[in-house]
């Protein structure tokens, strides 16, 4: 028999349960047969069916019985609230760049590049050495593999110029992702209550580290060009803050990048008032028509913590960063993160290196680089034109997203969701901002599935926009 007679057997027992007592007995196998011209096999699979949503229960050797349904009592946590008491920070919401989409919609919000974007042979590769590897069944140290904290030291010894100390792999910490490591910095540096320096618009992640850190967030004013290092000198003499949090390299959301004169005057303002610069270089492997300067590589004195993550580059289910930090800094992170997971997985280490360490990884990055100038192109010219009042004042040089400024006046919020009732999903500026925001912003990612896409999705951006 058919899918369909089992159905039309489970639909009818439901009917006849409606009218039925907990504990009545069903109908025998033979009688159900009967009455609707079905095999015997196909009566036990509608059975079955019914025993898996719970709504009937078979007792051997005596028959098949309605279940009794227990009313459920509502749950009551109000105790918790006494218990917990005023959370020490608002709960900010998880951004829109986290959410799953489904296969039909055009996905402009996602914070991740896609699958064809990714390494995909080398990953799988790696994950199948690293498991018959001794990685797979040690606990490795504290502060990382050696071998991946020479690399992540490598790394940015191949950008420090002549003149300047080199970091050392002992000033490398390894971290599961660099979401941790920003809590770590923000718990460890500042401390709850105190004030941290951050750009604006940032980084909606470590808006949310700092909140759960219960530090007290000032924001910078931050464009294109980066922050202006005088609003970043008087921020420090007003708030007396020892802690500035930056994306020197293709921020994310504006994709701005500091020009090396920026960084360096950055660099005095933070050390003048001695204080830290958390470089926050997630987009490192992502440089499209420079590549990332770390402000890192010209700095030997310990004011400069920087954090390095490969779980965009490589994979997302790699998660593996580091944060490069000197004396005694670098020992309170240390410490805070193994309070928190003691150390980091030995065989998500192992893979991150294997990637890495092979020549084809360069070759990725340099395919990667080409795919990611088309897919930006692609976007911006479907922006203009066909959402013209979409305006993207700056054209990326490297990174995953464009920051676009709408009119005057626009409802974001009602915008996003007319977008996404059409089958359009795209991320409100306003989770980017630690403060209000200075103006209706969304930000759109060029590196997400189905470029071929691109124009349709601009088309509807550009009609809603007109429509609002």
């Amino acid at each position: 028999m058919s899918n369909d007679s089992t159905s039309r057997i489970a639909a009818g027992l439901r009917d006849w349960m409606a009218g039925a007592a907990p504990g009545a007995r069903l109908p025998s196998t033979r009688s159900l047969v009967a009455e609707y011209q079905a095999s015997p096999v196909t009566v036990q699979k509608a059975l079955r069916t019914l025993t898996a949503q719970g709504l009937i229960e078979s007792r051997p050797g005596v028959g098949t019985f309605v279940r009794a349904v227990r009313a459920a009592r509502p749950a009551d946590y109000g105790w918790q609230t006494a218990a917990l008491g005023t959370p020490r920070a608002p709960l900010r919401p998880v951004s829109t760049a986290m959410r799953s989409a489904p296969n039909d919609v055009i996905a402009f919000h996602s914070g991740y590049p896609d699958r064809e974007l990714l390494p995909e042979r080398l990953v799988r590769a790696a994950l199948a050495r690293t498991s018959r590897s001794e990685a797979a069944l040690s606990r490795p140290p504290a502060a990382g593999l050696p071998e991946l904290q020479s690399w992540f030291a490598q790394e940015l010894l191949a950008a420090t110029p002549a003149g300047v100390t080199p970091p050392t792999p002992s000033d490398v910490v390894v971290l599961p992702g660099s979401q941790s490591g920003l809590s770590s910095v923000f718990r460890a540096l500042v401390g709850s209550g105190q004030p941290l320096l951050v750009e604006s618009p940032t980084y909606w992640g470590a808006l949310l580290a700092a909140a759960q850190a219960g530090v007290r967030v000032v924001p910078v004013p931050s464009g294109p060009g980066g922050p202006d290092p005088e609003e970043l000198d008087r921020a420090f003499e007003e708030t007396g803050a020892r802690l500035f949090y930056a994306q020197p390299n293709y921020a994310n959301p504006t994709g701005a990048q500091w020009s090396p004169r920026v960084g360096d005057a950055v660099l005095d303002v933070v050390r003048h008032h001695g204080a830290f610069l958390v470089e926050d270089d997630w987009a490192h492997d992502f440089g499209i028509s420079t590549d990332a300067m770390p402000v890192a590589a010209r700095d030997d004195s310990g004011h400069v913590v920087y954090l390095r993550s490969l779980t965009k580059s490589v994979s997302p289910g790699i998660r593996v960063a580091a944060v490069t930090a000197r004396g005694p800094a670098r020992d309170r992170i240390l410490a805070d993160r193994r309070a928190e997971s003691m150390y980091v997985s030995g065989v998500l280490q192992a893979a991150a290196l294997d990637v890495v360490t092979q020549p084809a990884w360069q070759t990725h990055l340099r395919g990667l680089r080409h795919q990611l100038q088309s897919r930006r192109d692609l976007l911006v010219g479907s922006l203009r034109d066909l959402a013209p009042r979409a305006h993207v004042e700056h054209v990326p040089a490297g990174g995953l997203n464009l920051w676009a400024r709408l009119p005057d006046g626009t409802d974001v919020d009602r915008l996003v969701r007319d977008c996404e009732a059409a089958g359009v999903i795209i991320a409100a500026g306003s989770d980017w901002f630690p403060a209000e925001p200075a103006g209706p912003f969304i930000r759109l990612n060029y590196a997400g599935p189905n470029p071929a896409a691109f124009r349709e999705g601009a088309r509807i951006i550009g009609r809603v926009l007109d429509a609002s």
